[in-house]
């Protein structure tokens, strides 16, 4: 709240509010992407699945990795020097100026996209708030969404991006000290009662040591390609790339692509064995939510005042990503509608205003889906970024990429990966099949491509840039 307070100061615009007038350091940066991008879910999700499937998980892990280090690698440099070429501040205002015409059709479907699947994933974090406090402090699940639904909407709305990002850097550093250290704990209370990691695993079952759950044939194959999935994600999910965009000088993209990785092994690696760790030490079925096994880990090994830092790890992922995503929301409805299709000018003054209220509006919305679901985050985020993943992540890659692809192209792929991420989810044996994050993503990117051939007057030429 005080890091809110302060950076109200510096947003004189609305650029400002959104991207912080693209003024960011290296090291803001890097933290501010990686603790926006795991929330509750890396601290809270990941564990908990961990703790329900063993090192099943591990390809979860895996692709997670893969995906950061692709947008990193791939991704970032290059969105970073064309946005500012068509000065665009939204991912969705970027697409209908890359393509040569301000598209409203654009602009309305890619907010409307954004709106859809960012209030679950908002939902998640709230949710993941009521968690942690009940846990820890045992305050009753829902006080503890209000509370923190309350203190992140206030920051959000007062400092912007400016605000998002510095307490990031904070929050970051909160989250891989909890994910390292917790571990650490851990594994040596196993070893002080004369076991090791693998010996008390396999007391609770063979399946929690196999990497793909003891199962066979097609069901393994599924299991592998459900985990590395979810790397697919991180290139679609506007929150992410918009830090992108924020770095002071393209140049900079390789310094914050070091500082991200090398933050993103240690934390991912962390958060698998804080699930194993559990249920190694508790057994199958001890919790009756598993996504409570790292507050529970916390306050049972630890002195209550460090378990206490430690905890405040999984409420900084929670606010890092929350805070970044209502921030999203409320820049595209507000460029994207507003002033792109609306065609509204409005002074810089009445833009921050309207910024902040559509934030405060936004961050209900998420409270109130928070509190009607019955989804654990886990799966909240799952469907989150199935669908952001696949809207976006083929249409910005292909846009970067192939000179080809053109602006129905585009708008097929959105419609396409929204679409289907919802239909397939909706069907049990669809998704149960195959993960609906692989099968949304390629859909989508044949959607673009087969549409962009088809549509070729659009463009002048073809050419592939890999």
């Amino acid at each position: 709240m005080v890091v809110g307070i302060i950076t109200s100061r510096l947003n004189k615009t609305h650029k400002d509010f959104s991207i912080a007038g693209r003024k960011l350091n290296p090291w803001v940066v890097a933290f501010s992407e990686r603790a926006s991008g795991e929330s509750a879910w890396l601290l809270l999700g990941l564990p908990g699945a961990a703790f329900a499937a063993g090192f099943l998980e591990l390809w979860t892990v895996l692709g997670c990795i893969i995906g950061i280090a692709f947008s990193w690698f791939v991704i970032a440099k290059e969105l970073r020097i064309q946005t500012e070429k068509t000065d665009s501040i939204t991912l969705p205002d970027f697409f209908a100026k890359k393509l040569g015409k301000d598209d409203k059709i654009l602009h309305i479907v890619s907010m409307l996209i954004i709106v859809f699947f960012y209030t679950f994933y908002l939902a998640a974090q709230f949710n993941g708030a009521g968690k942690v406090l009940n846990v820890t402090f045992g305050i009753p699940h829902i006080k503890g969404m209000i509370l923190g639904a309350i203190v992140i909407i206030f920051y959000t709305m007062m400092g912007g991006f400016f605000a998002v990002a510095w307490s990031d850097l904070i929050q970051g550093i909160i989250m891989i000290s909890t994910l390292v250290l917790l571990p650490i704990v851990g594994l040596i209370e196993i070893n002080g009662m004369g076991h090791s990691l693998s010996s008390s695993l396999t007391s609770a079952g063979s399946e929690f040591v196999s990497t793909v759950g003891g199962k066979t044939g097609w069901a393994a194959i599924k299991v592998i390609i459900g985990g590395l999935s979810w790397g697919l994600g991180y290139m679609g999910l506007p929150h992410l790339v918009t830090r992108f965009m924020a770095i002071r000088n393209p140049e900079g993209i390789k310094k914050s692509r070091t500082i991200a990785i090398i933050w993103t092994l240690p934390a991912f690696t962390g958060a698998l064995l804080i699930g194993i760790i559990g249920l190694s030490l508790y057994g199958k079925g001890y919790f009756l939510d598993v996504e409570n096994i790292m507050p529970h880990l916390a306050t049972t090994l630890l002195p209550s005042w460090i378990a206490g830092i430690f905890i405040s790890g999984a409420i900084a992922a929670m606010m890092s990503t929350a805070d970044s995503q209502l921030l999203v929301i409320s820049s595209s409805v507000l460029e994207d509608f507003y002033h792109k299709v609306l065609g509204k000018e409005s002074s810089d003054k009445m833009l921050l205003l309207l910024s902040r209220l559509i934030t405060v509006i936004v961050g209900l919305m998420g409270f109130f889906i928070a509190l009607a679901s019955k989804k654990v985050i886990f799966t909240l985020v799952s469907y989150a970024c199935a669908g952001l993943g696949s809207s976006f992540g083929p249409a910005l890659l292909l846009m970067l990429k192939w000179k080809g692809t053109t602006k129905k192209g585009v708008l097929a792929g959105m419609l396409t990966g929204s679409i289907s991420t919802i239909v397939w989810t909706s069907i049990p044996v669809l998704n149960n099949f195959i993960t609906v994050r692989l099968v949304s993503f390629v859909l989508a990117f044949v959607a673009i491509v087969l549409v962009s051939l088809g549509t070729k007057k659009e463009t002048r030429q073809y050419q592939v840039k890999f």
